[in-house]
């Protein structure tokens, strides 16, 4: 028993410490190698993409038009998250009792919040709360959530160094060099966020999108080649298509995807000798041709 007791007392500071470490090395990843965040303002200035503009205008032209940059809101400026916060149950009474626990959405919506601090949490509720859009609309999937964060597995980013399609040795700015990133034309990139599966670990666990498991087992499996970027990025569109608050585009999109035949019979039914029953058979067939189910995200 003493051999046993003393191996519990040696053991659980252990556990307790790799366990710190852990989490400070799943923070860390979150960041790209940087310390956590400590302030809402400090989560807006580090992944502003605004600092992107002045070399990249076009792109940031484009990003600014898509979900990406207003990945908090909804159409006509809608504030979807001060609806979870309010009811259901991932509710609050008052935004100074929430945690990182309340914002599950924030996993693919807002990833930066995964490498933050616990006040930051509170802080964005009361944000919520009061439905300051101004401050929501800042708070999106920038340039170093896809191009740091995401870009890479199996290794941390490196601080200071975003990934793209090719190498450039040196970068004006605060980012000293661009590296190739091969992971970040695979639809697996994508499925980081559009679909990867349940997410167990919050409590209850949550599953929204589940586009990147359609993509591999209907398109793929039915012998589809394209991937993601080749329908949503062609010619690195950075407005990522469909935009659904353009109603004539998406529109025109959905026409492309889900071609529709429809077959129209009309006839007359004759139930009585002086009665007539006008009738008509409508047959519609309506083909996916996307690469994954719709409607999804």
């Amino acid at each position: 028993m003493r051999g046993s007791v003393k191996y519990k007392k040696i053991m659980i500071p252990a556990l307790a410490a790799g366990l710190v470490l852990l989490l400070a090395a799943v923070s860390a990843w979150a960041g790209g190698g940087q310390s956590p965040v400590k302030s809402l303002d400090e989560l807006l200035q580090r992944y502003d993409s605004k600092r992107c503009q002045e070399c990249h205008s076009e792109i940031y032209e484009q990003w600014s038009r898509s979900h990406h940059a207003r990945s908090l809101m909804g159409l006509n400026g809608f504030s979807f998250m001060s609806k979870y916060l309010r009811k259901g149950p991932l509710a609050v009474k008052k935004p100074q009792e929430a945690t990182l626990a309340n914002f599950p959405c924030a996993k693919c919506h807002l990833p930066q919040l995964m490498n933050a601090e616990p006040q930051v949490a509170k802080e964005l509720a009361e944000v919520v709360w009061r439905d300051d859009k101004a401050v929501v609309s800042r708070l999106n999937i920038s340039c170093l959530v896809c191009h740091q964060d995401k870009a890479v597995v199996h290794h941390h980013p490196e601080p200071g160094v975003l990934y793209g399609p090719e190498n450039l040795p040196e970068h004006e700015g605060q980012v000293k060099a661009v590296k190739r990133s091969a992971f970040m034309s695979s639809p697996a990139f994508c499925g980081q966020c559009h679909g990867m599966g349940p997410n167990f670990e919050f409590t209850p666990p949550v599953q929204c999108a589940t586009l990147y498991g359609s993509y591999l087992h209907a398109y793929v499996a039915d012998g589809g080649a394209c991937t993601c970027l080749d329908c949503h990025m062609s010619g690195t569109d950075h407005t990522f298509p469909p935009d659904f608050s353009d109603q004539n585009a998406t529109a025109k999109l959905y026409r492309a995807a889900l071609p529709m035949q429809v077959e129209v019979l009309p006839y007359t039914f004759h139930p009585g000798h002086k009665q007539n029953a006008p009738q008509v058979v409508v047959g519609v067939n309506i083909q996916n041709r996307a690469g994954h189910r719709i409607p999804d995200g």
